[in-house]
């Protein structure tokens, strides 16, 4: 939900609301504080970036790959010592960026905070900032809304200094017309390829290079340790079925929450804003006043012409194009002296002016949409299936502990576990140290407990290892294998085509190098090239990958010239017979590639700025809690 933030948080900056939120401003100050509490994984001057600020960081970041993965996703994707080291680098980067913005004294108003979140889709009912729906997406997701709004100031505080600083990369216009006509340039290809496949016949290894081979690469022709398994997996699902549900229960909850099973009452306003900034003086408001009880008084008079007066009056830009409509929006949804005011009236009635956080409203309501309330026997489905949900998240949170002590107490069989929980023993195929034909078992954690001495030689059950989050799994061995060499009778004709086949390549790189040495003395002799192609920068034509840029870089101040290239299966040879300059860039694609140069040197300058506040800044890392899993 929160990556929209990010991924739209330029644009957002632009958007006007017409709805206030009671929002707890504590600012940047805050945030710096709760960096210097608990134990630092690395400090960045005087600040520390906490265990537990780098263990939930790591939690997001693996939160959003499971979304995007689904099944292929593992827990371990971002926990190897590589991973974790990248991203607390990028925490060090942004720790950096936010200490200089405030020593810079950057600053995000509290109305642009305000229209940033009144504009992001999860908070909002029909198209409109809903306070409650608000409320409820941040308890979800584990936030309180202090801390939410101080990371969007904060976020908005680093977009404003990277892209002054990352937008500030400048390229002339020669340059950028330069580069633009060299990407169109077009050179005349023809390829000749030397395959292995013509060599192979060649090739009659003895069996002493079949035995030198086979013995060099021995690891190659294994069969790797391998496990057969079982296992019983716990999670929320495994305990739904088990959760009685009564129907009192279920009764309660409807009568409890009749507001939530109903499509509350809706209404449709219009309004006129006269709008004045937040700290206007008296003079100011009192102006506004003035013109806002003369706009009143003429649309309670003449009704007719309130659409015409918003259209040339109201201070609202989302609203005066229309004559001031607001569409339809239920309660918790505007501010409050406007929703007070909007819910009293009747329709085709006329009030104001009515004051807000934002100025002056005059408004006139035109139309009712009466709430409506689901009967019991339609939400009774949804009830239960929440509760039984509820129940089994609880349960399982109790459950966790008893099912890690019991497969742990009562090591040599899963049976008891299975019994306690109500849960399937299954089974697999065989494993190996490197992955399960089961998607549960595909976790690093799980597969190398899995080939533990104490699983293998001892017959002991797995630990309950944490799979995702609400899912363990614990396993044992059924049978076991160990690595085996495979014998050379065995292995021998694949022993023999890898020899072929390398040796083969081998010859054709050899050959085609000394057939491209005669090409550039002049002689062609029993070359023959296939038909040519244009190709360009842009446009490569099928060009293989390897060749395409040693063609592109190929010395064409005498032509024909030769490139030659190292293939997977052999060796190639380039001809390059004619240049074609690039046609003329016409103004657009000249801007095009000029805003393209100016933002890769806008990139590099800000990376060079975060390089010298790097190099300023005492930054120390605590290794050993960087590695620790969390």
């Amino acid at each position: 939900m929160f990556d929209w933030v990010h991924n739209h948080k330029r644009w957002m900056q632009l958007l006007l609301g017409l709805v206030a939120l009671p929002f707890a401003f504590f600012g940047v100050e805050s945030y710096q504080a709760a960096a210097n509490l608990g134990v630092g994984v690395a400090s960045v001057g005087d600040q520390k970036i906490t265990e537990q600020e780098f263990a939930e960081n790591l939690r997001q970041q693996q939160e959003r790959l499971r979304r995007m993965l689904g099944g292929n996703f593992s827990q371990a994707m971002l926990d190897s010592p590589e991973m974790r080291s990248e991203m607390l680098e990028g925490m060090i980067s942004q720790r950096l960026l936010t200490q200089y913005a405030v020593s810079s004294k950057l600053s995000v108003s509290d109305e642009q905070l305000r229209d940033v979140v009144a504009s992001i889709p999860a908070f909002q009912v029909d198209g409109k900032f809903s306070k409650t729906q608000y409320e409820s997406a941040l308890r979800a997701e584990g936030y309180s809304p202090t801390v939410f709004e101080n990371s969007i100031r904060r976020d908005l505080m680093m977009q404003q200094l990277s892209a002054a600083l990352s937008e500030s990369g400048t390229a002339s216009k020669s340059v950028a017309q330069y580069i633009a006509e060299y990407r169109l340039q077009q050179r005349e290809v023809a390829e000749y390829a030397l395959n292995m496949k013509q060599f192979m016949a060649q090739i009659k290894p003895t069996a002493e290079a079949v035995q030198a081979y086979y013995g060099a690469n021995s690891a190659q022709f294994q069969l790797p340790e391998q496990v057969r398994i079982e296992y019983v997996v716990l999670n929320g699902d495994a305990l739904l079925a088990a959760e009685p549900v009564q129907a009192d229960e279920i009764k309660k909850i409807y009568q409890d929450n009749l507001a939530k099973y109903g499509e509350a009452e809706q209404r449709q306003a219009s309004h006129i804003l006269i709008a004045y900034k937040q700290g206007a003086s008296d003079g100011d408001k009192a102006k506004a006043r003035e013109k806002a009880n003369l706009l009143a008084e003429q649309v309670k008079k003449t009704p007719a012409i309130f659409t015409e007066l918003a259209k040339k009056n109201s201070d609202d830009p989302g609203s005066a194009s229309k004559g001031g409509d607001l569409g339809y929006f239920s309660r918790g949804m505007m501010v409050k002296a406007f929703e007070e005011t909007a819910f009293g009236m009747k329709s085709g009635e006329i009030a104001g002016p009515i004051e807000s956080d934002f100025g002056l409203h005059i408004i006139r309501l035109t139309g009712i949409k009466p709430g409506k309330v689901k009967s019991f026997d339609q939400v009774r489905p949804e009830i239960e299936a929440e509760l039984k949900k509820q129940k089994s998240g609880r349960r399982f949170s109790e459950a966790a502990e008893a099912f890690s002590n019991m497969v742990y107490e009562q090591s040599d069989s899963l049976k008891p576990a299975a019994e306690r929980f109500k849960l399937t023993i299954q089974q697999s195929g065989w494993a190996t140290r490197a992955s399960a034909p089961v998607v549960v078992l595909n976790n690093p954690k799980l597969l190398a407990a899995l080939f533990s001495d104490d699983v293998i030689k001892n017959h002991r059950n797995t630990e309950a290892v944490e799979i995702a989050p609400g899912t363990l799994v614990s396993a044992r061995a059924l049978e076991h294998k160990a690595a085996s060499q495979r014998p050379l009778d065995e292995v021998r004709a694949e022993v023999l085509k890898r020899l072929v086949d390398k040796e083969a390549t081998m010859l054709a790189r050899k050959q085609g190098a000394e057939k491209l040495a005669e090409l550039n003395k002049g002689d062609a002799t029993g070359i023959s090239f296939g038909g040519a192609k244009m190709v360009s920068r842009d446009s490569t034509a099928g060009l293989r990958p390897e060749a395409a840029g040693r063609v592109f870089r190929a010395d064409v101040t005498k032509l024909p010239a030769y490139v030659g290239v190292d293939l997977p299966d052999g060796y190639a040879i380039y001809r390059i017979s004619k240049v074609v300059a690039g046609k003329a860039v016409d103004e657009a694609m000249q801007k095009n590639m000029q805003s393209e140069l100016a933002r890769l040197n806008g990139t590099q300058e800000f990376k060079a700025f975060l390089a010298s506040l790097r190099a300023g800044a005492k930054i120390q890392i605590n290794k050993d809690l960087l590695q620790k899993k969390q």
